[in-house]
């Protein structure tokens, strides 16, 4: 098992910056895939990005390209989600996503999620 602990979301003005963390605890979190998700009321969940194990690889939603940035810290067990550039449609709630596939990730699906984390983008 891999529980999965979303922090880092909140209320901020369009412009503004976030960084979402995730800390994993559980098995070998380092052997992972790590991703993040995101869901607007009403709306379907979406892929935000996913980084290898490696942190070799990185891959990013063409709605985030540019203004996102994720990362991971493997002696911590933590991956980051820095957004830059807010935008109101960026609201959602974020998920952490955790597969030994970053091909997995992209296609929505995972082994492991945390809870989410809200984030608010005001105009």
């Amino acid at each position: 098992q891999v529980q999965l602990v979303e922090s880092g979301g909140g209320l901020v003005q369009a412009g503004d910056s976030l960084r979402l963390s995730c800390a994993a605890s559980g098995r070998t979190f380092s052997r992972y895939a790590m991703g993040w998700f995101r869901q607007a009321p009403g709306k379907e969940r979406e892929f935000v990005a996913a980084i290898s194990w490696t942190s070799i690889l990185t891959y990013y939603a063409d709605s985030v390209k540019g203004r996102f940035t994720i990362s991971r810290d493997n002696a911590k067990s933590t991956v980051y989600l820095q957004m830059n550039s807010l935008k109101p449609e960026d609201t959602a709630v974020y998920y952490c996503a955790a597969d030994l596939s970053t091909q997995t990730l992209r296609s929505l699906s995972c082994e492991y999620r945390g809870q989410g984390t809200q984030v608010t983008v005001s105009s």
